[in-house]
């Protein structure tokens, strides 16, 4: 009772402080301000989507499609047109590039120009999807963007629904077709089958004939064999006959040939014997000349062996002659060109008697005179050595002149035998010629005869050589007469077995044709019976429709993170409060440690109850939030407030600040691990390991049992957590107050206001 009335001691100071009590009043309103103004700004976002600028551009130009015209981007914009999904601006790419610059669209969504045609392309060999291109602009509002790609594949999902529609709307006429095509096809199965009867008898008759062929080929193949004996006897008789021939004509060829040059032998030998009788004749009065010519030659021999004495001391007196005058032209050589030297200096040491013609002309002609007695000497050298040869020759010519004249007699001599023989020779060469007169005419006449015998000769061997062809093509006709008589008889025997075989696959295709016919004529039936309307088109765009059943449903966005948004605004409360409220001091004096803490405690209690009692209120009737149970709603949002606000009070009466900086350290943490905005599992795995150890888990938890799911034990079990935080972080403060620790706090805190 004592420690009741310290607790209404401090309220009653508290009231009549005005620095504490507005800051107090003041600090009851932050989690209002956090839940009521947080949930009310975004309670339901996606009710206003209708007021999000969107740009869209469509650029599309149309496509043919089985011959009617596809005009899938005009569609689209219709449809968009129809809804108030976003605020939809329809403007160019230029008005939407210009926009997304100036953050004046959240988006763009562009048709591009083959759109219609990239959808027509669903039976080509290499089909292109028809694609809208997405643009948003997250730097701009990062959710916008997210929102708006829900959006277009729910766009996307309702044109492919269009496109495909068209697409069966195609199909079904084909379908018709396709029956229309099946019934010709079972009254054409119907005629083959009726072909196939008359095939069948036909076979049946083709059949017994082939037995018939098989038959005569074989008598034929017997009969053949002969025949190509005999032909290959005479084939080899006929070749044996045109060798010998031709060994024959090619003897008596060769034994005209070898007549022939016999022949021309003798005819050469008889003009070879009367030009020997002409030569010997000849010869015979050259003989004679020679010798008279020789013993002319004797005595000029003579007379010149006296001329060449004679011309030996003429040449010895040339030479000496020569050689005087060859000292003459030396000393007039030298003369010259000394004569031509002085004058050289003289025009030299006179420029002026240089220049004058009379002794330019007088210096040339020194000059002249100087290189003819040069070559005058020159000259005189070369006569004086002809003369000393000319000596020497002639010495020469005198003994030469001895000799020839002792060879004369010699030839002398052997002419006149010469003649004695030549006059023999004349006579025999006279015979010979006679002799052979008679054997040209006689190896004319032979030769003639052997020439009509070789001709015969070569028309034998022509002709059997005609007989020896003729004979080898009758072998080989014969031979393939039997080969082909053979692959008759062979092939007949094969014809007549696929004979057979062809009347058992007729009887098959007799029986199959009249089942094709059959099951056709079902098929077109069948075909002809689908039905095609736009009820079938349409649900053969989209055959699977999603029927939702939602579990737990959650109205708005709001509602959704009311349990976040709740929890953090009353433990931010519950922080705020532990700096506004003082949490040692007392209004009190000497007040024991148990008293203040029942007043503290009380304190900050009766702060959590009413800042959960206001939120409560605003969202219950300010909001109009939807909840499973008002009064348990009460219950737990005041059970919430109390355990943070223990757990707050704790911290900050053992550490003061640094208890406060924990704090924030824990919000920061249950801000990313209560699993009140995206699911636990979408968080890293460190981060898991806090979920279970932090009280906004269990609230969070709580709140949505309470608000949307009702299950009112998982609701109880959060609630017993939060209990056991707030109880043990109260145990906890009760020990600070309890303990020595407090004692060392008097001084610090006796001038602290009360509260």
């Amino acid at each position: 009772m004592k420690s009741l009335s310290v607790f209404f001691k401090d309220m009653g100071a508290a009231a009549r402080n005005r620095k504490l009590l507005i800051p107090l009043i003041a600090v009851l309103f932050i989690p209002l301000m956090y839940s009521g103004m947080f949930l009310g700004a975004f309670w339901d976002p996606y009710g206003k989507m209708n007021d999000l600028p969107v740009a869209v551009v469509n650029n599309d130009q149309g496509a043919v499609f089985e011959g009617k015209t596809l005009t899938a981007g005009e569609d689209l914009v219709k449809e968009l047109k129809k809804g108030a999904d976003f605020n939809w601006q329809f403007v160019s790419r230029q008005e939407a590039e210009e926009g997304m610059k100036d953050n004046k669209y959240y988006m763009t969504i562009i048709i591009p120009d083959n759109f219609s045609k990239q959808a027509t392309t669903v039976l080509d060999d290499q089909p292109a999807p028809a694609q809208l291109l997405f643009e948003p602009n997250e730097g701009y509002n990062f959710l916008a963007g997210q929102i708006g790609g829900s959006a277009v594949k729910e766009i996307q999902s309702k044109v492919s629904a269009k496109v495909t529609e068209a697409y069966t709307e195609t199909l079904f006429g084909q379908v018709k077709t396709i029956a229309d095509g099946l019934s010709d096809a079972g009254s054409g199965a119907t005629q083959i089958s009726d072909g196939a009867q008359k095939l069948d008898a036909g076979a049946l008759k083709l059949k017994q004939n082939l037995t018939k062929l098989v038959s005569g080929t074989e008598e034929l193949r017997s009969g053949i064999a002969p025949l190509t004996k005999g032909v290959v006897e005479l084939n080899t008789g006929a070749g044996t006959l045109h060798q010998g021939a031709d060994k024959l004509s090619s003897g008596l060829y060769q034994l005209l040939q070898g007549h022939e040059q016999l022949q021309a032998g003798a005819v050469q030998t008889g003009t070879g014997s009367r030009k020997l009788q002409a030569g010997l004749e000849a010869a015979f009065n050259g003989s004679k000349e020679l010798t008279a010519g020789l013993k002319a030659s004797q005595s000029g021999a003579a007379a010149l062996q006296s001329g060449a004495q004679s011309a030996e001391s003429g040449a010895g007196k040339l030479e000496a002659g020569l050689s005087q005058s060859l000292e003459g032209t030396a000393s007039l050589e030298q003369g010259a060109q000394s004569v031509a030297a002085g004058l050289k200096q003289l025009a030299a040491s006179n420029e002026e008697l240089a220049s004058m013609p009379e002794v330019q002309k007088l210096l040339a002609a020194s000059e002249a005179v100087a290189a003819g007695s040069s070559k005058l000497n020159e000259g005189q050298k070369q006569l004086a050595a002809g003369a000393a040869e000319l000596k020497q020759g002639t010495a020469r010519l005198g003994e030469g002149a001895g000799q020839l004249s002792a060879g004369a007699g010699q030839l002398v001599q052997g002419s006149e035998k010469l003649h004695a023989g030549n006059g023999q020779l004349l006579a025999g060469a006279k015979e010979l010629t006679a002799g052979q007169d008679k054997l040209s005419a006689g190896m004319k006449q032979f030769g003639s005869k052997l020439s009509e015998a070789a001709g015969g000769g070569k028309e034998l061997a022509a002709g059997a050589a005609r007989l020896n062809e003729g004979t080898r093509q009758l072998s080989a006709g014969a031979g393939k007469l039997g080969s082909g008589v053979s692959t008759l008889a062979d092939g007949s025997k094969q014809l007549d077995a696929g004979a057979g075989e062809l009347v058992s696959g007729m009887d098959t295709l007799k029986t199959g044709t009249g089942e094709l016919a059959g099951k056709l004529n079902e098929a077109a039936n069948k075909t002809g019976s689908v039905k095609a309307t736009d009820t079938n088109y349409a649900m053969f765009a989209q055959p699977v429709q999603v029927d939702e059943h939602k579990v737990n449903e959650v109205p708005n966005y709001g509602t959704g993170f009311a349990p976040y948004f709740l929890s953090l605004g009353l433990f931010v409360g519950a922080l705020i409060t532990s700096i506004v409220m003082p949490v040692y001091a007392s209004s009190v004096p000497g007040a024991s440690g148990f008293s203040r803490f029942v007043s503290r405690t009380l304190s900050f209690a009766g702060m959590g109850i009413l800042q959960a009692l206001l939120a409560v209120v605003v969202l219950l009737y300010g909001l109009k939030l939807e909840v499973q149970s008002v009064p348990m709603f009460y219950m737990f949002s005041i059970l919430t407030s109390l355990s943070y606000m223990f757990l707050i009070q704790a911290l900050v009466t053992w550490l003061d600040l640094p208890g406060r900086f924990v704090a924030i350290v824990i919000l920061i943490l249950q801000l990313t691990t209560s699993a009140g905005t995206f699911p636990l599992e979408l968080i890293p795995n460190w981060m898991k390991a806090f979920n279970p150890l932090l009280p906004m888990t269990y609230s969070v938890s709580g709140f949505k049992a309470v608000i949307s799911t009702g299950d009112m034990g998982y609701l109880w079990s959060n609630a017993g957590v939060l209990a056991a935080f707030g109880g043990a972080f109260l145990i906890i403060t009760a020990l600070y107050f309890l303990t020595h620790r407090y004692k060392n706090k008097i001084q610090d805190t006796a001038a602290a206001p009360a509260v």
